[in-house]
């Protein structure tokens, strides 16, 4: 039989798919699978959580999400409607409400300290209550709220941050930072009336507030060292220079606090992979000035990956025989949409579900709560028609009616992808529209663009996964996660008669297989 859509080339491996995708048995089939396992998630796993995971995609909306998922597919021959994202595997979704305690529309900040510390606050800020005005330091003090990974910290469990941006960026500093303003990455970002009433800048909070935290990888160098100091990396690029006004070196003082506790800091991919995470309790990896590079432009020989640096902090984490707390940020997938660069959002997105996929390889469903979700969307979409298998990337099949041009399945509502040519639209075939940096056309000219409100999943497993369900407000999401590892001010329905957290439902054999599982990762 022909097939439906007049492609300029179909895979045999589409071919046979639609032939199997005819028979009504194929969907019928698929869906007793589904129901099947559908029905064993009666059985629900209430063990003790003694890890906790959260993979936050900055900005990665359910459009974002929908695509990667496509991208993903297509990246191993595939159509990509029909594969599986990893996290499109786990047993519970939930819809997440994201807006700020003064903004309908929200921002990393704000969110941050929803989906860490467990309260809603204003945006633009961080690890403070809604009573702080963003850059107004007098309202810091007496507002503070601290976040999971410190009550993780407090319960004696190991604690990491992973991140593509800097360390000191909107997302992983709402786990350690009290800031009113996100922008304070050092001292030298902070007007004079902050620093003369006591306000600390974001990259000295992450080493003082919470001065032992086991793992710490992303980027953001330029923010430890004293003005002008010349980058390790790139010396010859004065805009990679430290930025501190204060003369301290955050990394040099870290290191001399660690010699004798087994801590290491590495500024590359090489050093970090000579180290063996069983020799190593605490690990310092900046590997940037500032954010880490895009996936797609990443120096494989300098910079890891966040599945690399997933996979080393985890090794290193697991050795407490408590557990751990684990924040994971793809934080460029963001980076990419508010730069109308949809290829380099989406690559990200399918990187971080790679990174996803190590974790669960590292870890057990039986003793591990994994989250998934998102601080906020954005004004991503893609629509127009497209034929199944079309490149993400791709045209729609169709003409506009109103000005006969071509135009992407990829739009944005407003961005710096708005161009006119001529007084009229940019006809799109006349540009490379799969490049790496091609902006996608925007309706509305912005020189970024910008978040979207609307609801963001929540993905989760593990134990008391199950309390992630229906509709919920963001800062509820910690709550489950302490309560789940009896950490934080849910503790009594998780102890035994010796006060120690125990795990119930998990028989010695199977124990023991997790034990063999754990040893051969």
């Amino acid at each position: 039989a022909p097939l439906p859509y007049n492609l300029p080339a179909v895979s045999l491996i589409y071919a046979e798919s639609y032939k199997q995708e005819k028979d009504p048995g194929f969907w019928k089939e698929w869906a007793q699978r589904t129901l099947k396992n559908a029905l064993t998630l009666q059985d629900l796993n209430k063990n003790v959580a003694k890890n906790i995971i959260l993979f936050l995609g900055d900005g990665m909306g359910v459009p974002t999400v929908t695509a990667a998922r496509i991208l993903k597919g297509q990246l191993s021959g595939q159509n990509g409607e029909e594969t599986q994202l990893e996290m499109d595997k786990f047993p519970y979704v939930a819809l997440s409400k994201t807006y700020n305690t003064n903004a309908q529309v929200p921002d990393s900040a704000g969110t941050a300290t929803a989906y860490l510390c467990g309260v809603k606050a204003n945006e633009g800020t961080v690890g403070v209550s809604a009573a702080a005005v963003k850059s107004q330091c007098n309202t810091t003090r007496g507002n503070e709220v601290t976040s999971i990974l410190k009550w993780a910290k407090d319960a004696g469990k190991s604690v990491g941050i992973v991140t593509t941006t800097r360390v000191n960026h909107a997302t992983p500093s709402a786990a350690y930072a009290h800031c009113v303003d996100r922008d304070w990455y050092s001292d030298g970002d902070m007007p004079a009336e902050a620093l003369q009433s006591g306000c600390k800048d974001i990259a000295r909070q992450l080493f003082e507030n919470i001065p032992d935290i086991d793992v710490i990888m992303g980027g953001g160098r330029r923010n430890m060292y004293p003005r002008n100091t010349p980058d390790v990396e790139y010396p010859g690029d004065k805009k990679h220079n430290g930025t501190r006004k204060d003369g301290r070196n955050l990394v040099g003082e870290w290191t001399d606090r660690m010699k004798d506790k087994r801590g290491y800091y590495v500024w590359n991919r090489k050093d970090l992979f000579s180290l063996n995470p069983s020799n190593v309790d605490y690990l310092l990896g900046l590997f940037e000035p500032a954010d880490l590079p895009y996936e797609l432009e990443r120096n494989k020989e300098t910079d890891p990956s966040l599945t690399e640096m997933v996979d080393v902090a985890i090794k290193i984490l697991r050795k407490n025989e408590r557990g751990f707390y684990l924040l994971v940020e793809g934080g460029r997938i963001d980076h990419g949409h508010h730069d109308g660069k949809a290829k380099h959002a989406l690559h990200e997105a399918v990187e971080m579900d790679r990174a996803i996929t190590r974790a669960g390889l590292l870890t057990s469903i039986y003793d591990t709560l994994t989250v998934v979700t998102a601080d906020h969307s954005h004004v991503f979409s893609f629509g127009g028609y497209t034929h199944r298998g079309n490149s993400i990337f791709g045209l729609a099949p169709i003409m506009s009616d109103i000005d006969q041009k071509p135009f992407t399945s990829i739009l944005y509502g407003n961005g710096p992808g708005f161009k006119f040519v001529n007084g009229a639209r940019e006809n799109v075939s006349t540009v490379d529209y799969e490049h790496n940096n091609y902006q996608a056309q925007a309706a509305v000219p912005l020189s970024m663009e910008t978040h979207g409100g609307e609801d963001v999943a929540i993905f989760s497993k593990g134990p008391l996964a199950h309390l992630l369900h229906g509709v919920q407000e963001q800062h509820y999401i910690p709550h489950v996660m302490a309560y789940a590892a009896c950490i934080g001010q849910n503790k009594n329905h998780c102890h035994t008669n010796s006060g120690s957290p125990s795990l119930s439902h998990i028989s010695p054999t199977l124990a023991v297989l997790l034990s063999v599982k754990w040893l051969l990762c």
